[in-house]
């Protein structure tokens, strides 16, 4: 697309100065008389919608951009802003502050108007409540300051009409559909992502990362099919809004980072219908074209999803993209009716960051943090103590664990609540999550559908399972070492015990279709699982568990030393739900068996499987083996499968020539990446991975 490619270039042009949102917050807090916290930080809000200049990029089609929040500020003026963002505290990732998914349904059944006419009913209905006012008032000046946006970016459009390196059509395509958001619901298909889109740079401007697009392919549905009737739009005209649209979310990457803003296609629709269509398909063409990390496109799978449409799937992540990850429908729709939503609500989720399952709308923002079993291991080894059993062993190891969930359970309750809520609400956020007008209540103080929920993300299912078995084999059966003798060893990083360490090596490892390790990957899932789902988050919400490590197995290898699987001190554990990299030998068949066996329905948020096959593999005539495998691996209660396509050769020279390769993107774990801007370990870990041939 030409367009795109100008748009691409563009946008490779870095603004000068900072990103400066608190800058326009102080013109809102410092506007009027003193007033309530929430009203002023309403104001805040209106006022970097209100006090921006609005910015066109010349091969703009969906207006909207960060531009205008990078500005070069005197010392005078930063001192300024910084004292009134000490005074108005932002929530953090852990006090549910961002990674969330607008209810872009919502918004787009309604339109602006329809949502102030909301507030304005639920005004009546809680006319003696000056509480529920006030929340009601700091919503609606969000709203009309958001109109106000759409309003100068008409205006702005009028302007810039004969400005050499603007086209008029589209200038006044972005004018007439911005003046249609401002004033009504959306009544095209461009005017509905125009709508969408304004939300979702409104997020990022005022500094939220992870926000999910969501079902996009769902929420545009009726617009885009009768434009298609009217004969109004074609899918070629489609995909480039879209394409033209996504590429700016790399606007992110002038904050110093990509940002993964999930967009969800497939699945099944609230009355459990399978849900691809038409614009499921322009929406993966379009990520295809973009060719950025960025928009990390999720596909929901159906065991009735059309081979042809998971044929397409596996064409574009062929591509090396890495997009997009493919979720198991029916597993993550198990698991998340295990938490007693609605159960259309449930079969309407979408993702939000890398792979996080959620209720789109209907929930506050998500939070998680690590999980790591493998310090009570270590614990336990270097003891050594009184466990003549390996049933025995597992008793305490399962006692150890029980109260390891509960001390994190306990402190993220503890660090979870903010000292004066009143003071952290977050008004234009609540506009987008049922049932907050209504409720007149914020977002994260009772005014969502459902309460919060919050990710457990297990480490190291591979690792633990490996030295379980191990220890079995070794140490239990036979008789190779004593759990003193294996401590001593793993002290000394084996240093000198290479014999012992090549048993523990050749103990069976999780990830090649055996039962003996296999059974404590079944136990791992389910016994973790069981202990967080005693527990709530302090609004009432669940649990989940996840299996999801980001990177996050290389950091957390570095305070381990060496473990009863052989590996060494400092190194890598296993990859979110993947076996240890190189250690799954079999072949692929074999893995995913392994990999399908722990019951994933009790994983409510999700997992990371990273599988890495060779180019060749996406060929025409091989694919349909690939796709056959993965719909097995499915039927068999596998929960997610995200693929590199980049051959080892690509994946060094990159290292060792980046210069050549700036373009190169991969699938790093729950999202992907530029890979020659990933750091040395990242780059190593994804090398790392074993290269499956198909069977």
């Amino acid at each position: 697309m030409e367009l795109l490619d100008r748009l691409k270039k563009e946008l490779e042009q870095i603004p000068e100065g900072e990103f400066s949102p608190d800058w326009f917050r102080a013109a809102g807090y410092e506007a009027g008389p003193e007033r309530s916290a929430h009203r002023m930080r309403a104001d805040g809000i209106a006022a970097v919608f209100t006090g921006q200049t609005p910015w066109i990029h010349p091969a703009d089609r969906i207006a909207g951009s960060m531009r205008p929040m990078f500005l070069t500020l005197t010392a005078s003026e930063r001192e300024r802003a910084e004292a009134w963002a000490r005074r108005f505290p932002q929530r953090d990732f852990w006090r549910n502050s961002d990674h969330f998914a607008p209810d872009y349904a919502g918004a787009v059944r309604l339109g602006i108007p329809g949502l102030l006419e909301r507030i304005a009913f639920s005004r009546s209905l809680h006319r003696e409540d000056e509480a529920a006012l006030d929340q009601l008032a700091g919503m609606e000046t969000t709203l009309l300051a958001l109109q106000t946006l759409f309003r100068a970016y008409a205006k702005r459009a009028e302007t810039l009409l004969g400005t050499d390196g603007y086209e008029d059509g589209r200038l006044r395509e972005i004018r007439d559909n911005c003046l249609a958001a401002a004033e009504r619901a959306p009544e095209t298909f461009a005017q509905g992502l125009q709508l969408i889109w304004m939300i979702h740079v409104s997020f990022a401007n005022l500094g939220k990362c992870a926000m999910a697009l969501g079902r996009l392919d769902q929420i545009l549905w009726p617009l885009f099919r009768r434009d298609m009737e009217r004969g109004e739009l074609t899918e070629e005209e489609a995909e480039e809004l879209l394409a033209c649209t996504f590429v700016k979310i790399t606007e992110m990457r002038w904050r110093g980072w990509d940002d993964v803003a999930n967009i969800c296609i497939g699945g099944v629709d609230r009355e459990g219908n399978c849900a691809w269509n038409a614009l499921s398909r322009c929406i993966l063409h379009a990520v295809r074209q973009v060719n950025l990390p960025g928009p990390n496109l999720s596909c929901r799978v159906t065991p009735d999803m059309p081979d042809e449409a998971l044929d397409e799937c596996l064409q574009v992540i062929g591509t090396g993209l890495g997009y997009p990850a493919l979720m198991n429908d029916p597993v993550n729709i198990a698991a998340l009716s295990r938490c007693g939503y609605d159960s259309a609500d449930v079969r309407d989720y979408c993702m939000v960051g890398c792979i996080e399952n959620f209720l789109q709308g209907k929930q506050p923002p998500w939070s998680d943090g690590r999980f790591d079993p493998v310090f009570d291991l270590e614990d336990m080894i270097r003891e050594s103590g009184e466990w003549p059993t390996m049933q025995d062993f597992m008793g305490e190891y399962e006692r150890r664990l029980a109260a390891r969930a509960k001390r994190y359970a306990e402190d993220f309750c503890r660090e979870n609540k903010v000292p004066d809520p009143e003071n952290y609400t977050s008004p234009f956020m609540s506009c987008f999550c049922e049932d907050c007008i209504r409720r007149a209540r914020d977002v994260n103080d009772g005014g969502s559908l459902y309460p919060s929920a919050h990710g457990a993300v297990l480490m190291g299912i591979g690792t633990v399972s490996d030295s379980l078995a191990a220890l079995e084999a070794v140490v239990y059966r036979d008789r190779k070492a004593t759990l003193s003798e294996l401590a001593a060893a793993m002290e000394r990083d084996f240093e000198g015990d290479s014999s012992l360490r090549r048993a523990l090596l050749d103990a069976p490892k999780y990830g090649n279709d055996d039962l003996f390790v296999d059974k404590y990957a079944i136990w791992y899932a389910e016994r973790l699982s069981d202990e967080f789902d005693r527990y709530r988050t302090p609004d009432g919400g669940r649990f989940y568990t996840a299996m999801a490590a980001n990177t996050a197995n290389i950091y957390a290898g570095l305070e381990h030393g060496a473990t009863p699987d052989g590996r060494l001190a400092k190194q890598p554990l296993s990859d979110a739900a993947s076996p240890t990299y190189g250690r799954d030998v079999k072949g692929v068949t074999s893995t995913l068996l392994s990999l399908s066996r722990p019951d994933y329905t009790r994983c409510a948020c999700g997992t990371v499987v990273n599988q890495k096959f060779s180019p060749a593999v996406f060929e025409d005539g091989n694919r349909e083996k690939l796709l056959r495998l993965i719909r097995v691996y499915f039927a068999r209660g596998g929960q997610e499968i995200q693929i590199n396509a980049t051959s080892r050769e690509t994946l060094l020279d990159a290292m060792e020539h980046p210069e050549n390769h700036a373009s190169l993107v991969v699938r790093v774990s729950g999202f992907s990446a530029r890979f020659v801007t990933l750091a040395r370990e990242v780059q190593e870990d994804i090398l790392s991975r074993t290269q499956q041939r198909l069977n």
